[in-house]
């Protein structure tokens, strides 16, 4: 029932010509100053941007993709990340496709097992241990996948109940790609190179603790070894990295004072926001190539534009892919 294919999605094989970047905007809560950074973001070249999965304090994950397709014509849009506990299988499948069919096949499906302990409480949801939460992942995939491939889905799991589901209309894309987000070196990478077409962890404790380039690449190696045991090619999975907040600046006296007035994201959390100057973050990109990565998602202050031309003018051109 739905399994992976070991081809490489067409999405995914781009990483061997280009760097590509997602970007999203923080503090951004009104649509039409969201609407327009995306619209904006595309016209400059990013690849991507993403919604997230936090039903108290932000958007439906789903319908803010679905409004996004509708006002873009070429950026990927990606749920970052849908949790698996949050909702039933057949709702991620049919919110997913629902924005590819929208977007005429520009969605990525983020997935992921929750680590908002006060959420999920707001929720009135349990919150088990890793290793449960991490098996209702690894149940749900399968389900997703054979939903969108049009199967019709009797499923009675530990976790998800599903009696004769058949998903109509399908997606766009024959095979919708899925992110598995984090970097747990024991169950999350095997997971992504068992089922997911892309990787994403970054220096964050939510989302897999790289807070190095040496962190960074012993995770490939790990995510190496567990495809060649998967039987999958390595190639096959796009190996993302996220920032979970850029501030850029043409000087150092410039970025000194930015980073002393900056709101970080997550504040009480332990993350790792880079304040660079274009060379010195070219230099940290280039050391993560280096390490691994090929794709980046960058996370700035949306009100923040001198970031955003700094970084499409500077610094993403400066960079090429690591042979």
């Amino acid at each position: 029932m739905g399994e992976t294919s070991t081809t490489v999605h067409p999405w995914v094989a781009e990483a061997a010509s280009q760097v590509r970047f997602g970007i999203v905007p923080a503090f951004l809560a009104e649509w039409q100053d969201l609407c327009r950074f995306v619209v904006d973001a595309e016209e400059r070249g990013f690849d991507s941007t993403w919604v997230n999965d936090h039903p108290t304090r932000s958007m439906d994950t789903f319908t803010l993709l679905g409004a996004l397709a509708t006002a873009t014509r070429r950026i990927r849009l990606m749920s970052l990340v849908s949790c698996v506990l949050y909702h039933h299988p057949l709702m991620i499948a049919r919110g997913a496709a629902d924005v590819d069919r929208l977007s005429g096949g520009r969605a990525v499906v983020g997935l992921g097992i929750g680590d908002d302990v006060p959420e999920f409480e707001m929720l009135g949801l349990d919150f088990p241990p890793a290793r449960a939460r991490q098996a209702a992942l690894e149940e749900a995939i399968p389900i997703l996948r054979a939903l969108w491939a049009g199967e019709e889905v009797t499923h009675s799991g530990e976790r998800f109940h599903l009696a004769s589901a058949k998903l109509s209309p399908r997606p766009v894309q024959e095979r919708l790609p899925v992110l598995i987000g984090g970097g747990g070196e024991k169950v999350t990478l095997r997971q992504v190179a068992r089922h997911a077409d892309m990787s994403n962890f970054g220096p964050h404790e939510w989302v897999g603790s790289a807070f190095s380039p040496e962190d960074v690449r012993r995770k490939y190696d790990i995510l190496r070894r567990y495809c060649e045991e998967e039987g999958r090619p390595y190639e096959a999975i796009l190996r993302s990295h996220w920032t979970p907040l850029l501030t850029l600046a043409p000087s150092e006296s410039a970025l000194q004072a930015k980073q002393e007035a900056a709101r970080i994201p997550d504040a009480k959390l332990r993350t790792g926001p880079l304040f660079a100057t274009p060379d010195s973050a070219i230099a940290h990109y280039q050391g993560l190539l280096e390490a691994g990565a090929q794709y980046f998602l960058v996370t700035v202050n949306g009100r923040d534009t001198e970031t955003v031309d700094l970084l499409s003018e500077r610094v993403m051109p400066a960079l090429e892919p690591r042979p």
